[in-house]
C-alpha cells in the first residue's frame, strides 16, 4: 500500500525540480520560435532538449535520458547548427513566405499537437501502465528489452535512420563545398577588370569614415551625414549586422552648424 502511495505522490524536491526545469524548457521552446536568428533558435532548442533529458533521468528512464542527449542534442542539433553556420541562413530569409498560408498551417498544426499532447498526458495520468513490468522482466530489465527490440524487431528502421543521418551529413558537406574550377585572378587582373568596367576604379572606401568609429559593421558617412553602402561588406549587410550611427552624426552636424551660425552672428554684430 505504501509503495502505491509513493508512486502517485510527489515530494517537495520533485515538485521544485519540475517547476524550475519546466519553466526553463517552456522558455527555451518559446525562444526557439521567437528568435530572429536561426543559430540562436537552434541553441534554445538544444537547451530544451537537455532539460527534457534531465526529466527522463529524474524519472528513472536512464536509457531515454542518455539517448536524448547523445542522439538529439549531440548529433542532430549539432548537425543542424553546422548546416546553418556553413550554408548561411540570414534573418531576411525567414521573412519571405515561399508557400502561401504556411504560417496559418503551422499554427493549426501546433494547436493540434498541443491538444494531442494534453490528451496523452491526461490519459497517462488517469490510467495505469499495463504490462510494463512483464515486458521489462522478460529480458532482464528495461535497457535490455529496448536493446532486444532495436536490434531484432526494429533493426531495419534503426539502420535506415542511421543512413538518413549520414546522408544529411554528406549533403551538408556537399552544400558547403565550393570546388574552384578556374584559376584565381591576381590583384593586377582584378584592377584591370575594374578599369575596363568603369565601376569603382579605386579601392572601396573603408568602413566608419566620418562616423567616429572604424569598426567593420559601421557604415561610413557621406558629407551630408547619410551612410555609404559601399563601406560595409555585403555579407554583413545581408545578415543585418550593421550598426547605424548616421542619426547621431546628423544631430552632431546640426549642433555644429547651429554653434557656427551663432558664432558668425556674434562676430557680425561685433564688427558693426
Amino acid at each position: 500500500m505504501s509503495a502505491n502511495l509513493a508512486a502517485y505522490t510527489t515530494s517537495t524536491g520533485e515538485a521544485f525540480q519540475f517547476w524550475v526545469l519546466g519553466t526553463v524548457a517552456v522558455l527555451g521552446a518559446l525562444s526557439t520560435v521567437l528568435m530572429r536568428k536561426a543559430v540562436h533558435s537552434a541553441l534554445c532548442l538544444a537547451g530544451t532538449m537537455i532539460v527534457l533529458a534531465v526529466f527522463y533521468l529524474a524519472n528513472g528512464a536512464y536509457f531515454l535520458g542518455i539517448v536524448q542527449i547523445v542522439v538529439y542534442t549531440g548529433a542532430i542539433m549539432m548537425l543542424f547548427l553546422f548546416v546553418v553556420m556553413l550554408v548561411g541562413v540570414t534573418a531576411a530569409d525567414s521573412l519571405k513566405e515561399t508557400i502561401k498560408g504556411q504560417r496559418w498551417l503551422a499554427a493549426a498544426c501546433g494547436l493540434g499537437f498541443g491538444i494531442l499532447l494534453a490528451a496523452g498526458i491526461g490519459n497517462a495520468s488517469l490510467k495505469d501502465f499495463a504490462g510494463l513490468g512483464a515486458a521489462n522482466s522478460a529480458h532482464g530489465g528495461n535497457v535490455q528489452g529496448l536493446a532486444a527490440l532495436i536490434f531484432t524487431k526494429y533493426v531495419f528502421a534503426f539502420e535506415i535512420t542511421g543512413a538518413l543521418l549520414i546522408t544529411a551529413a554528406v549533403g551538408a558537406m556537399v552544400l558547403t563545398h565550393r570546388e574552384r574550377t578556374e584559376r584565381a585572378r591576381t590583384q593586377r587582373e582584378l584592377s584591370e577588370q575594374r578599369v575596363r568596367e568603369g565601376k569603382h576604379v579605386p579601392p572601396l572606401p573603408a568602413p566608419g569614415v566620418y562616423a567616429r568609429h572604424n569598426a567593420v559593421d559601421i557604415a561610413g558617412l557621406l558629407p551630408d551625414g547619410t551612410p555609404a553602402e559601399l563601406t560595409v561588406m555585403q555579407t554583413l549587410r545581408k545578415r543585418g549586422q550593421i550598426r547605424d550611427v548616421s542619426n547621431e552624426a546628423l544631430s552632431d552636424l546640426k549642433a555644429l552648424e547651429q554653434r557656427s551660425a551663432e558664432r558668425l552672428g556674434r562676430e557680425e554684430e561685433a564688427s558693426r
